[in-house]
């Protein structure tokens, strides 16, 4: 499957968008969970927690999704390949795997969110939870920052599945 150029490049614009939508928002909800846990301000507190549940479940949840979609399309229309190129096997890699564990840290957030809404969190409150909200986020700015990296740079190495396709459309061209 090929794609047009005009179609293929409407796939990476919106690639690029909604991956680095989902980097910034990440470090967005970052920012907020390190407020939240450092500020002794209990309205500074008790706002950030509601706002990363919100950016959280409205944000960065669909977000994730996204790239899920356009990043196979994309590399499937283009001579790139899936599974041909270990750097987007990585990428797969990453962005599957920040999702997974996306999903799986989404728990904590509304129960905190819940709390920070119907009480005042002092210091010592849900401190495991919002020590955690600041581990994952930071984690996941360093997985994002890695896939984009390796989507930038593209380094080099064909997977063995790419390598034999390359043999293949060698062979193909010679008479």
């Amino acid at each position: 499957m090929s794609l047009s150029p005009r179609l293929r490049k409407f796939v990476l614009t919106a690639h690029i968008t909604f991956a680095v939508g989902w980097l910034g928002a990440v470090a967005g909800f970052l920012a907020l969970a390190v407020a939240g846990l450092r500020s002794a301000d209990v309205q500074l507190v008790r706002a950030a927690y509601l706002a990363m549940g919100m950016i959280a479940w409205y944000v960065i949840l669909p977000l994730s999704f996204a790239p899920l979609l356009t990043g196979p399309i994309l590399s499937l229309g283009t001579p790139w390949g899936l599974f041909r190129h270990y750097w987007i096997v990585a990428k797969l890699v990453i962005t599957v795997l920040s999702t997974l564990i996306l999903l799986v840290h989404m728990q904590p957030i509304s129960p905190l969110a819940g709390v920070a809404a119907e009480t005042t969190l002092s210091s010592g409150d849900q401190l495991q939870a919002r020590i955690q909200m600041v581990a994952a986020a930071g984690a996941a700015v360093l997985a994002l920052l890695v896939a984009t990296t390796l989507g930038v740079y593209k380094p080099r190495g064909l997977t063995p599945y790419g390598w034999r396709k390359q043999q293949e459309r060698r062979t193909l061209s010679q008479p």
